[in-house]
């Protein structure tokens, strides 16, 4: 059964011992130490031989990784790594080594900071490389010369002369392979330069990265060059201006264009692949004796819809290493695909799409080609053993991204999800329900992921003084394996997380992975929910089945009460409180009331309650989802909703579906069971939404970027749901709601999200409410939209049926004849005045209703005085009245 409210103890939860808080003087001794952080040691998962080396090096404030490891740059500058770079190794678990913290923060805070504390965006920027162009800046006055240089003709012949000279040497007839990559060159010069003439036997022309526009020009040139079997156009003006085809027509025996294969790829194509031809030994012919060797081909992202014919066992006997990631390979069946590759007896590693060419599973691309020994970097048995359908140990990092006028906070915003740490609080009685977030200093943060790593880091909390007060967070580096002189030092970026935790899937907070796969189970899951119809196609009774259930005698209904609003509201002489709930008739109480709660109190079944068996089904986020979802597929009052702790494929699919086709993709991440906007975040950054998964178990929901807005601002409104019966349903809707508003003006720009007040409506917790009486706001909104809010009202009232619908349809078993309740129902409205089920809660916080009088919109339109709010709520539920409520 799921319970309705949990506490979770996260991996990432720092928990202080008890015996901190009885240590009143200062760590004095290792001893000391080891006492007090008995729990933090266990849990940070250091090897014991270490914790003395662990305590003097923070005792003493030993930084001394600087003197042990090196940051080089990577990928274009866009990354760093860490190295050993002492001289000698370092051997497991050997050593520990303390890692500062750059940056710690809450995440409400984290643009606040990086714009007002001095020096802090300029470091994060320079760690998570988001300021190269500044640097560039810089050097401009040298690029500007260098490009004059580089696009003068003189330059230009001259690099055509070393090329001739070179062609020269080996005979006048030899072949000819011209690199003339990014030398300025425009359509004149080419012209000018007259390639045919100084190269007859020319087969591959390399004009990347230049200045040509000129379509008549280009294909004039080119056509003087008929033995020409590779051509580069790439990043020319002239793409995209109908020149494709005509280089196509013009070179017949052209192979390869722009890096793609074209329909005439063969011999030379593939010996190109396999690095047998290449600028260093060009050839327009490719010997069999040379096809024979070759062992290992490089066919990924080459645009080929058909392998070559020259792509066969009885041309290429010794291929042992095949990739062909990256191409459509429309035009060949799989089961076509799997027969010519069995063909090669020899071939023993194979890199391939998954989903792709050869289907949707490792395993059975295993199975159709025993003799595979690794399959996309992966073992073969490792893969088998392991179940795993999707492999690939060659996914390509995902690098920041930015654009020019972003100041350097806005980028490190978008960038921090790649570095970015968390940890909580946690003692015996609580957790912290707010994250803490940090970054790594430049050593820690160049720590890159593998899935075999040779160290592991974990948040660590000192308490110089034995006190949580005088705590400072480190993180602590020590080696797993035997690391040697110049190796890169890696971690697991998702240690202890498997694929029953969707490992593979929550690697695309850092890597490219395989999009076709999570569209393909995206599509499956939109299938499977469109199949789904319960509610529609089952008739919901509704024969009222309550009665009042005040005693024959008459004598009035004894109530046991932890809510003060109920103790002071619930006046009516047919009720009256006590103190004692082994005597009451209703137990009304903000906690829940299980079965270990009535035998420790000694309540009996026959006691009525506010609250239904398995309610959990109706008021935690992600049940409420699966319930509705169950009952009506995707109504259009539900927003599209994943549980990220079981549907993150597919949110990725549906993210990456958005994206493709240029749809909204804006998302707010919701805790199962959290009030108040708790750890919600709003995102369209896909490593964020993937990452704010360490914090807890969490639904991903599409936001409604359109909202109705109400004078500029974002709004939501609480309805009160009562509730006598679940089968056969039985429910009404309070008369009385309320409008709650967002006090800034709402906003789509991105730094806006970090602005509670922008995109979130639950002001009563932050101090700065702006209460509006519901009469006034619908008359407002009325003139304001030029609606009827009437015509809303109804379709508000139709969907609130349709959620309790679900959870009657879905989960009878939350039926119960001696359970009473009210919901607060959240809704929100969009730009077309559609509602939109935001969450239902337990035991709402009813002090709006009872504070204020206001006037029904509906019904007998009667003035609605807030003290008799709970004399009504009680009157419905147990005195089988209708006053100042209507029956959905």
């Amino acid at each position: 059964m799921p319970s309705r409210r949990r506490r979770f103890r996260l991996p990432a939860a720092i928990a202080m011992s008890p015996a901190a808080a009885a240590t009143d003087g200062r760590i004095r001794s290792y001893e000391d130490f080891a006492r007090v952080h008995a729990y933090l040691l266990a849990a940070a998962g250091i090897p014991p031989s270490l914790h003395e080396r662990l305590y003097r090096k923070l005792a003493d404030e030993v930084f001394d990784g600087g003197e042990v490891f090196a940051v080089e740059p990577c990928e274009g500058g866009m990354q760093r790594r860490l190295v050993l770079a002492s001289e000698e190794p370092l051997g497991k678990e050997s050593d520990v080594f303390l890692v500062d913290h750059a940056w710690s923060f809450r995440l409400p805070d984290a643009l606040k900071q990086l714009r007002e504390v001095p020096g802090l965006a300029e470091r994060m920027a320079a760690l998570m490389c988001v300021d190269l162009d500044r640097k560039v800046e810089t050097e401009e006055s040298e690029d500007e010369q260098d490009d004059e240089k580089n696009v003068s003709l003189e330059h230009v012949l001259q690099v055509v002369e070393t090329e001739r000279a070179r062609v020269q040497e080996r005979g006048t007839d030899s072949a000819a392979w011209l690199e003339l990559e990014e030398l300025g060159i425009d359509d004149d010069m080419l012209v000018t330069l007259d390639l045919s003439a100084k190269f007859p036997n020319v087969v591959a022309l390399n004009l990347w990265g230049n200045r040509l526009q000129d379509t008549e020009k280009v294909i004039q040139e080119i056509r003087k060059c008929p033995k020409l079997k590779a051509l580069w156009l790439n990043d020319n003006p002239v793409l995209g201006k109908g020149i494709d085809k005509a280089v196509l027509d013009s070179l017949s025996g052209l192979e390869i264009y722009n890096s793609r294969f074209t329909s005439k790829a063969g011999e030379w194509a593939l010996s190109f692949c396999a690095d047998i031809v290449g600028a260093d030994n060009p050839c327009s012919f490719v010997e069999s004796t040379l096809l024979d060797s070759i062992a290992t081909i490089d066919l990924s992202d080459r645009c080929i819809h058909k392998l070559p014919e020259a792509l066969s066992p009885s041309k290429l006997p010794s291929l042992s290493k095949l990739n062909i990631r990256g191409n459509p390979l429309d035009q060949i069946s799989g089961d076509d695909l799997l027969k010519l590759l069995s063909g090669f007896t020899q071939l023993q590693e194979l890199e391939v799409d998954i989903p792709g060419p050869l289907g949707n599973s490792a395993i059975s691309i295993l199975e159709s080609l025993p003799n595979l020994s690794f399959l996309n970097g992966v073992n073969s048995s490792s893969i088998i053993e392991s179940g795993k359908h999707i492999v690939d140990s060659a996914l390509q990092p995902r690098l920041p991204e930015w654009s020019p006028e972003e100041s350097l906070a806005e980028r490190v915003i978008g960038a921090m999800w790649l570095y970015l740490m968390t940890y909580r609080l946690a003692d015996e009685e609580k957790i912290d329900e707010t994250p803490v977030w940090y970054v790594m200093d430049e050593l820690g943060s160049a720590m890159r992921h593998s899935d075999i790593p040779n160290f592991r880091i974990a948040p660590f909390l000192f308490m110089p003084e034995g006190k949580l007060a005088s705590a400072i967070s480190y993180t602590v580096l020590w080696p797993t394996l035997d690391v040697h002189t110049g190796e890169e030092c890696t971690r697991d970026f998702l240690f202890g997380i498997g694929e029953e935790k969707q490992r593979s899937a929550r690697l695309t907070a850092w890597f490219h992975t395989p999009e076709n796969y999570f569209i393909q189970e995206f599509r499956r899951y939109q299938e499977q929910l469109q199949s789904n119809s319960i509610c529609s196609s089952t008739k919901i009774k509704e024969t009222p089945s309550t009665k009042s259930v005040r005693p024959s005698d008459g004598r009035a209904l004894r109530v046991y009460t932890d809510i003060p609003h109920v103790e002071e509201f619930l006046t009516r002489p047919e009720f009256v409180l006590t103190t004692d709930p082994k005597e009451a008739d209703i137990i009304w109480v903000s906690m829940q009331v299980d079965s270990e709660v009535k035998k420790a109190i000694g309540l009996t079944d026959q006691q009525y309650t506010n609250q239904f068996p398995f309610e959990a089904y109706l008021v935690m986020k992600h049940h409420l989802a699966e319930t509705i979802h169950k009952a009506w597929g995707s109504p259009e009052w539900l927003q599209p909703t994943y549980n990220l702790e079981t549907h993150l494929s597919q949110l990725i699919g549906d993210y990456c579906t958005r994206k493709r086709d240029g749809l909204d993709n804006l998302w707010i991440m919701k805790p199962w069971n959290m009030a108040r906007t708790i750890d919600t975040t709003v995102t369209g950054d896909l490593s964020a939404i993937i990452r704010l998964m360490e914090t807890g178990p969490k639904i991903c929901q599409k936001y409604i970027e359109r909202p109705a807005l109400f004078q500029g601002r974002k709004f939501d409104l609480r309805y009160i749901v009562l509730v006598r019966s679940i089968c056969p349903l039985e429910i009404f809707l309070s008369d009385v709601f309320w409008v709650r508003l967002a006090n800034n003006q709402y906003t789509l720009e991105k730094t806006s999200f970090f602005e509670y007040e922008t995109h979130f409506t639950v002001m009563n917790y932050i101090g700065r409410m702006n209460h509006m009486n519901t009469p006034e706001f619908v008359k407002e909104f009325e003139r304001e939209h030029q609606v009827k809010w009437l015509e809303i009202h109804e379709s508000i009232r139709s969907m609130i049926r349709c959620v309790f619908e679900s959870t009657a349809a879905v989960h009878p078993e939350m039926q119960n004849p001696f359970s009473r309740a009210i919901y607060g129902v959240d809704v929100m409205l969009d730009s077309r005045f559609k509602p939109k089920i935001l969450e239902v809660t337990y035991c709402p916080d009813c002090g709006r209703a009872c504070n204020y009088d206001t006037q029904a919109l509906v019904g007998s339109q009667n003035t609605i005085r807030g003290s008799d709010f709970f004399n009504t709520v009680f009157g419905c539920l147990f005195l089988d009245e209708q006053t100042n409520v209507s029956p959905l």
